[in-house]
């Protein structure tokens, strides 16, 4: 059995989101189980409103009544994951939660792509070339080429690069960081 940690989305009763994160992560302060359930955070966005003539920013909830935990998590033969009962009991039987996401409520973990897209886990890349060298593409259509890069954006994980493609007309290509990697000299 190996341990890892998924991320799991807990339903909760509306508004009480930031009461349901403080009261998990007590209970984790107290228990001492920084072990087991290692993130609770709720996913927001800073929105701009205009009243009049006034601006002014605001923190608002990505999906309201959710709050996202990140466990520590065991996987059994047929390689399943699960969560230990008492970190289960714990998130399960605080103040304001109704359930896990999931078929019949049973807890099921967040896949890597939804983990992903919601942008929860922020996956920092080490990026050893700079604009103007020459990469080769290693992921998506166009691996094995080599191009020149343009533009790195390290915030959105993204680089463009210009590759000569078919009849040698130049084509550029946006690429997440990590699918490019510098040409050996």
């Amino acid at each position: 059995m190996s341990v890892d940690a998924r991320w799991y989305v807990v339903h909760t009763y509306s508004g009480y989101e930031n009461k349901v994160k403080t009261n998990i992560e007590k209970v984790v302060e107290n228990r001492k189980m920084h072990d087991q359930i290692l993130d609770v955070t709720i996913p927001t966005e800073t929105v701009t409103e205009i009243v009049g003539e006034k601006k002014r920013e605001v923190e608002r909830k990505l999906f309201p009544s959710y709050v996202l935990v990140k466990v520590a998590v065991t996987y059994d033969d047929n390689d399943i994951p699960s969560m230990s009962d008492d970190a289960w009991f714990v998130i399960r039987n605080t103040r304001g939660v109704t359930g896990f996401v999931g078929p019949d409520s049973k807890a099921m973990p967040l896949s890597e792509d939804e983990v992903i897209k919601l942008g929860v886990d922020k996956r920092s890349v080490e990026v050893n070339y700079a604009v103007g060298d020459t990469v080769k593409i290693i992921d998506e259509i166009f691996a094995g080429f080599t191009g020149k890069v343009e533009e790195i954006d390290v915030d959105n994980n993204i680089v463009r690069v210009t590759v000569s493609a078919l009849f040698g007309k130049e084509t550029m290509v946006e690429l997440e960081l990590d699918q490019v990697e510098p040409l050996d000299d």
